[in-house]
Parts: C-alpha cells; structure tokens; sequence
C-alpha cells in the first residue's frame, strides 16, 4: 500500500513509536489522527500542523474508538490505516494482582479486538482496510520479567494472525510489528509500573542485552517499508526471525537456552 492520500488513526501516539509513525505517515503523505492517554499528542498533532489532529482519550474504550473514527472522517475522509500501538509493560506477573493482569490485557489485546470491530466491516464493504498492531517480539519469543507483557503480547500476535486468515481475501491487510528493544519510555518504565524494582531491571536488562536498541525513527520506517510490500511480520530486529526459527525447531532447547539467558540476568 502506498500510504500516500490516506487517512490513517495512531493510538499511543503521544511519544516512542506512535509519534514516529504518526510523523513517519504525514512525511509520507497520509494524513493522521492521533491518539494517546496523555496530553503531549496534542503537541505532536500540532507540529505536523494541518495534515494531523490529536484526540485524548483511553482507546481500550469503545466509544472513544469511534470517536477517533468519526473525528478522522470529519477532517479527512475514510479511515484507510489504523495502528494499535498503545501498549504498557504490566506487572512482574505472579506477584501481580488480576488489576494488573487486566490492566495489560486490556491496552495490549482488548483495544486491537475493539478497533478491529468497528473497522472491519466497513472496510469489507469498501474492499479495503489495513490494519497494524503493534506486539512485540515477545509475542513470538517471550518476555523475561513481566508474564502479563509475553502472554499479552502472544495474544496480540495470535489475533493478528486471525484478522490476516479471516479477511485477507476480502481487501483487508494486516500487519503485525514485533521488535526487540526501542528506545522509548516503555523501555525506561518507572517502577510503578511492577511489583518489584527488580523484575523493572531484569525486564529491560533482558531487552538491552538482547540486540541492539533501536529509534522509534528507525522502527516507524521499517514499519512504513512493511505496509509498502503489505508483509505480515514487520521485525526491524532481523535477527528475531532467526530466533524464532530456532524456538520452532526444538521448543525444549530453547526454554532451556532461555532459561540460561535468565540465569546470566540474575547475576
């Protein structure tokens, strides 16, 4: 797809990737939407001046889904692109109560699910749509760290997946992203956002140390390349395919070489 005269909604676009993408998609031609919970989205939108507008609000909620829909055909025109990118880290996992395990289903899973319901059957009607989740290469590997963020982020993987099988002969692309580390402020999450200061640095020593830790620059560009060639899997870490592979090949040496990886992290 050619993103150029299309109108696409970013969610989580108030910084890291989604204001990467959001300014990645005006440079490009598209024009944009963004959304966030914060209300540095508005100072995104307003740098990119006529071409963007910003909208505050919890996209995990339905009604502001559609707000963001009617707000992005009021000013644009039909929603062509949608990307759920919102995400949060979540708690260490069995040590986090079920607010925390919630809390990341909903940002990470639920708000895609949503979003996907109320786009998809418009854009079956129009024979076209794409859709791009934002998951992470937890969510074909794991996350060492914070069980709510592997699990979520497998699932949003497995929905992506779903949408691609079930609509892909009726118009609708997806794609899915899923990098290593980013530097963004998820990476540098603050510790309220676990149980334990420790399971907050061995989450992101387990990210640091895994590759190299790219820009949201570099990664809304090798997003925008994926979109071009409509490739599901979007990796700007090359080597997680790799990784992956290897984890198909033989799942029990790779839990053990894992937990190896842990062991090192430990120390």
């Amino acid at each position: 797809m050619d993103v150029s005269g299309k109108v696409a909604i970013v969610t989580g676009a108030g910084a890291g990737i989604g204001a990467a993408l959001a300014r990645a998609l005006v440079g490009a031609g598209a024009s944009v939407v963004l959304a966030d919970l914060g209300e540095a989205v508005a100072g995104i939108a307003a740098e990119l001046a006529e071409r963007a507008v910003s909208v505050v609000g919890d996209v995990t909620d339905s009604e502001v889904i559609r707000g963001l829909v009617a707000r992005a055909e009021a000013e644009f025109g039909p929603v062509d692109l949608y990307f759920a990118n919102a995400g949060i880290f979540g708690a260490r996992g069995l040590d986090g109560g079920d607010e925390q395990w919630s809390a990341a289903m909903e940002v990470n899973v639920m708000a895609h699910v949503r979003a996907a319901q109320i786009l998809i059957p418009g854009w079956v009607e129009r024979g076209s749509g794409y859709f791009v989740a934002t998951a992470s290469a937890a969510g074909l590997l794991t996350q060492i760290g914070s069980a709510p963020y592997a699990v979520t982020k497998h699932a949003a993987v497995g929905f992506a997946e779903w949408l691609n099988i079930t609509y892909g002969d009726k118009g609708i692309r997806v794609s899915c992203i899923c990098p290593m580390g980013v530097d963004t402020d998820l990476l540098r999450a603050g510790n309220e956002d676990f149980t334990e200061a420790a399971a907050n640095e061995e989450a992101i020593r387990a990210v640091v140390s895994a590759g190299e830790v790219l820009t949201p620059e570099q990664v809304a560009s090798d997003v925008l390349a994926g979109v071009a060639h409509e490739r599901f899997l979007i990796l700007p870490h090359a080597q997680v395919l790799e990784m992956y592979r290897h984890k198909s090949a033989d799942y029990d040496r790779w839990l053990s070489g894992m937990r190896r990886y842990q062991a090192t992290l430990h120390q």
